[in-house]
């Protein structure tokens, strides 16, 4: 079986491309999607990229979240297909209320770039369980509109329920609540975060690790855990 995963691109996507190529070195076959469309072309699971769709107006992914493209994305979800939110992405899947909660302007007011150690905690998703969890990685993070944010009966339910995927560790580059770096819905098919784990994906470009330059390459285990999730669905 050949998986085929789309990438969606939006007005303002930056990173779409490197996702597609994460795709790729995953071992499945990215498919371009447009925010124009209806159309989701057969695809078995979806990435929504980072950059700044819409130009980020009204509020980060507010208007993406509205795009025609995400009723398709809103019912595929809701059946079971598995959905990648990377930064701007996870802002719309909040704005489109698949994932709970909000993203807001980092607590220091700046864009951030960084080389970020996050922690597994839930190791049980389509795009997390090639980890252990528990498991420290290092993901690229940049971002200006970070800051998770949600009531205190939800922040106590996402916390009960083990819908948080990862959790920032050493600093808390944005003031997110608890630390939460990305979120899972109770299915584990929609997972959101706000580092970027397609620039991680080939020894040479991804983060400096202790081992050396340039060499992490934590990302992949993302498409990859996707990757083998369809295939044993289709086995």
């Amino acid at each position: 079986m050949t998986v085929r995963i789309g990438v969606i691109t939006f007005p303002g996507s930056l990173d779409d491309g490197d996702a597609r190529r994460a795709i790729s070195m995953a071992g499945a076959e990215p498919v371009a999607l447009w925010h124009g469309a209806h159309d989701l072309e057969g695809v078995d699971a979806l990435v929504l990229p980072g950059g700044f769709s819409y130009g980020d107006y009204l509020r980060a992914g507010a208007i993406a979240a509205h795009a025609p493209i995400m009723q398709e994305v809103i019912a595929a979800a809701a059946k079971g297909m598995p959905v990648l939110g990377i930064c701007n992405g996870f802002q719309m899947l909040v704005e489109a209320h698949l994932l709970p909660g909000g993203l807001i302007r980092n607590a220091h007011q700046q864009f951030i770039r960084r080389d970020q150690r996050l922690r597994v905690e839930n190791a049980a998703t389509a795009w997390t369980n090639g980890f252990s969890e528990g498991q420290e990685i290092i993901i690229p993070l940049k971002n200006a509109d970070g800051g998770y944010i949600c009531s205190a009966e939800t922040l106590a339910q996402i916390e009960g329920d083990g819908l948080v995927a990862f959790r920032y560790v050493g600093v808390n580059p944005n003031g997110s609540l608890d630390d939460i770096a990305g979120l899972t819905n109770a299915a584990g098919n929609v997972v959101g975060l706000m580092p970027h784990p397609e620039h991680a994906v080939e020894a040479g470009f991804g983060p400096n690790t202790a081992t050396a330059m340039r060499s992490g390459v934590d990302g992949l285990t993302f498409f990859t855990s996707a990757v083998s999730t369809l295939a044993a669905a289709a086995a």
